[in-house]
């Protein structure tokens, strides 16, 4: 049995796990050079063991309802994944981040996905807070931002050093602009 959530005819999310560790180091090293300006962790994804400990700690972060991670399948293939890089219930927080291999851009694939997890997080899970953080030139992110219907709260000056010193811009949607929000 595979839990899937369609996202378009060819492409669906679904849980992305330390048995898949293969499977994510070669999209990993697929991508490489175009995520690793954005995400630090594809440094650290070199080998499938280093892969499937990475898989790994979202595991037990999803384990203890504090995290979660999914893949992006088209066609079969894993070209880019989503996660709730914290899940703070507590609170009623959590972030979401998102990553694409290049051959899979401009489909609304982040855009469809990051839809149907905001809807998990304040439809089932009754969170107040979805965060989506960005660099600021992060021109691809920044949009799907703005297409998420998410509102600007402020930038973090200098807050992200890697490959460079970065500003962080902090979006945000709130459980009421969530009820009002642009899909249904």
């Amino acid at each position: 049995m595979r839990f899937a959530v369609p996202l378009t005819e060819s492409a669906e999310l679904r849980p992305l796990e330390p048995w898949q560790a293969a499977e994510f180091l070669a999209h990993v090293n697929k991508a490489r050079d175009a995520l690793a300006p954005y995400a630090p962790w594809v440094e650290v994804v070199t080998d499938e063991e280093k892969a499937r400990s990475y898989l790994g700690r979202y595991a037990r972060r999803q384990a203890a309802d504090e995290g979660r991670m999914y893949g992006i399948w088209l066609d079969g293939e894993l070209v880019g994944g989503m996660q709730f890089r914290g899940f703070d219930t507590d609170l009623g927080i959590t972030e979401l981040g998102a990553w694409v291999a290049p051959e899979a851009e401009g489909r609304g694939l982040v855009t469809r996905a990051a839809q149907r997890m905001i809807d998990w997080a304040f439809g089932v899970r009754s969170l107040n807070r979805v965060e989506w953080r960005c660099t600021a030139d992060n021109s691809r992110s920044v949009a799907t931002a703005k297409r998420l219907g998410m509102v600007l709260e402020g930038t973090l000056r200098q807050a992200f050093v890697h490959h460079g010193v970065h500003d962080v811009q902090v979006w945000a949607m709130t459980r009421t602009d969530w009820e009002q929000r642009p899909w249904r």
